[in-house]
């Protein structure tokens, strides 16, 4: 049955539903140029069309910074703006993937362990692996059980890996509380996500609600106010989540021949959210599970189990092609890795730090951009085009190179693009990152046209009152001028 996905928002004490459709995530691409195009553009008359588009009467108040240059030289076909700061939405996880591949390389993988103690003790330590799911626990499970382990005294999930805020305090409380800003901590589950569905009933009784996962019923208070109308009627639905993290309150109507709503909501506490999902994957195995404890630290003594990710280049790919959030603040973390603690200072702030002595060993200006979280999701984080352009054209010159422009979506093929610039001489020729918050679009990326040389391009609009769906048109029509270059 198809379901429709919502996820749920903050404001004050409650804020309503926003709806969005998830895409799935296709296969990256290798680029290649189209056999001819249907219009040819000089570099000389490229600023002049350019112009043409942003100073349309509808832009006449948003903000552009736009660069574009040669791949192999440098050389700057158009400049507006380049060295000032955008408010840079999702390109930041261009920044957070570059500096992952270069500071800890593509067959990294982030490692669940489990440690056998004394007197039937056993210590969990999660790293902060963003594709652990419930596949996973099972196999942790097996392999408890092929170790004759049929019961646990006590389990301690050990917190300490990493340490700060399970989300960042410069996100807006809507975010918080939707799916896509999902708490990051030493132990990701299921995305940190889960999911209940509103099934329609006959006329004028209540949603039916059903659950993805009985454990987390037993943590929620329902206010269903929710309703079924007639067949045809207009489907509204509006899910609300309380400060405490306790209540949720359905409203709104369904038709009663709608298909069911599918809503995606984050955990409230990721640390319990494993140890209760370990539980009944354990007791599944026919292992008995005592006493769960959260704790920061302790010793580890010997490994009995324990469940790697996929390699980095795996990981950067669902980061970038599919505008990953949780994935990209997992990367920010793991950067930490190799660095000492530091007192009072959190392990994204220690990633933080990390990407910049990682550009800067690259050849990024550092002063060209400032950042405060690992996806964009922070309206602080400010990057100008001159960044993310050094950023992609330096890469492009590293042995990372490959796997770093496969990771992005792919026009009209794949991920974020998928359904962008289907049937125009971009389709399948431009590797871009895609950035959207209120406001604020961007786009950033690379050309590989059939006759001009590869380009590497950003654009970015801020300060605007338009309507995504006017901005992207106009970001479109750029990115098919640069596909449409040839030297004159």
């Amino acid at each position: 049955m198809m379901t429709q996905k919502i996820t749920v928002g903050l404001m004050l004490l409650f804020l309503g539903t926003h709806i969005s459709i998830t895409q799935q995530a296709a296969t990256a691409q290798t680029p290649t140029p189209p056999a001819s195009t249907t219009k040819a553009i000089c570099p000389a008359q490229l600023g002049t069309s350019i112009d043409a588009v942003i100073n349309r009467p509808s832009f006449n108040r948003v903000r552009w910074g736009i660069l574009v240059q040669s791949i192999s030289s440098g050389q700057t076909l158009y400049s507006r703006d380049a060295q000032k700061y955008f408010t840079p939405a999702s390109n930041t996880k261009l920044l957070t993937t570059a500096a992952a591949l270069q500071q800890l390389g593509a067959n990294f993988r982030i490692r669940t362990s489990i440690y056998q103690n004394a007197n039937g003790v056993l210590r969990v330590v999660g790293r902060g692996d963003p594709s652990l799911s419930d596949t996973q626990l099972q196999t942790l499970a097996q392999q408890l059980q092929k170790k004759g382990i049929t019961q646990i005294k006590q389990l301690i999930a050990d917190d300490s890996y990493i340490q700060g805020d399970i989300v960042n305090s410069t996100w807006e409380l809507e975010d918080v509380q939707s799916d896509y800003g999902a708490p990051i901590g030493s132990f990701i589950l299921n995305e940190n996500i889960f999911s209940i569905k509103l099934i329609p009933q006959t006329i004028g009784k209540p949603l039916q609600i059903a659950w993805n996962d009985t454990n987390e019923a037993t943590r929620w208070r329902i206010v269903n106010q929710s309703t079924t109308v007639n067949k045809n009627q207009e489907s509204n639905i509006n899910i609300t989540r309380d400060l405490t993290g306790t209540v949720l309150r359905i409203q709104g109507q369904l038709s009663q021949d709608s298909q069911p709503y599918l809503v995606t909501l984050p955990v409230v506490d990721p640390n319990y959210y494993f140890l209760r999902s370990f539980r009944t994957v354990l007791a599944k195995q026919n292992i008995t599970l005592g006493q769960t404890l959260v704790l920061n630290g302790g010793s580890n003594q010997q490994e009995i189990a324990a469940i790697d990710s996929p390699p980095l280049s795996e990981l950067i790919k669902v980061t970038l092609e599919d505008s990953n959030n949780l994935y990209a603040e997992s990367l920010l973390r793991a950067l930490a890795i190799k660095q000492p603690r530091v007192q009072n200072k959190s392990t994204a702030d220690i990633g933080l730090d990390v990407i910049k002595t990682s550009l800067t060993q690259l050849g990024v200006d550092p002063t060209t951009y400032f950042l405060v979280d690992g996806s964009g999701l922070s309206r602080r984080n400010l990057i100008s085009p001159e960044a993310l352009v050094q950023t992609l054209r330096l890469i492009a010159k590293t042995p990372n190179s490959a796997i770093y422009r496969a990771a992005l979506p792919v026009a009209g093929k794949s991920g974020t693009l998928k359904n962008r610039f289907r049937n125009t001489p971009a389709e399948g020729i431009v590797q871009a990152k895609t950035g959207t918050l209120t406001g604020a679009v961007s786009l950033s990326g690379y050309v590989n046209g059939a006759k001009y040389e590869p380009l590497v391009f950003s654009i970015m609009v801020n300060q605007s009152e338009q309507p995504v769906r006017n901005l992207r048109p106009a970001i479109d029509d750029i990115v098919v001028l640069l596909t449409q270059l040839q030297r004159c």
